[in-house]
């Protein structure tokens, strides 16, 4: 069994940035699509984007399009999420996930998970 360990969250103030890291152990990380998702209190959980297992292909969703960025080094095993110009709306737990189905955008799309670093946005 491999692990997925999303770092990197914490408190942020509004239009600040913060870039969330998620490495992968245990598996051939560069074979696999990895996606975002995150959750707020009391709300499902909801996809914030995805890139595919040769990075040319990430997606976004319209509410953190133009501000949320994802790469992957798979050399590090590790995919990134770049968050700019956040806002209370973003505060959530996030959480990195991985599969080897192609497009992605569905929780169950997903195979693997990690357990979410949290991302307070105060205003």
């Amino acid at each position: 069994q491999g692990q997925l360990v999303e770092s990197g969250g914490g408190l942020v103030q509004a239009g600040g940035s913060l870039r969330l890291s998620c490495v992968a152990s245990g598996r051939a990380f560069s074979s696999l699509n990895m996606g975002w998702f995150r959750q707020a209190p009391g709300r499902e959980r909801e996809f914030v984007g995805a890139i595919s297992w040769r990075g040319i292909s990430p997606s976004y969703p319209d509410s953190v399009k133009g501000r949320f960025t994802i790469s992957r080094d798979n050399a590090k095993s590790t995919v990134y999420l770049e968050m700019n110009s956040l806002n209370t709306g973003d505060t959530a737990v996030y959480h990195c996930a991985a599969t080897q189905t192609w497009p992605a955008t569905r929780i169950s799309d997903y195979n693997y998970w990690g357990q979410g670093t949290q991302v307070t946005v105060s205003s």
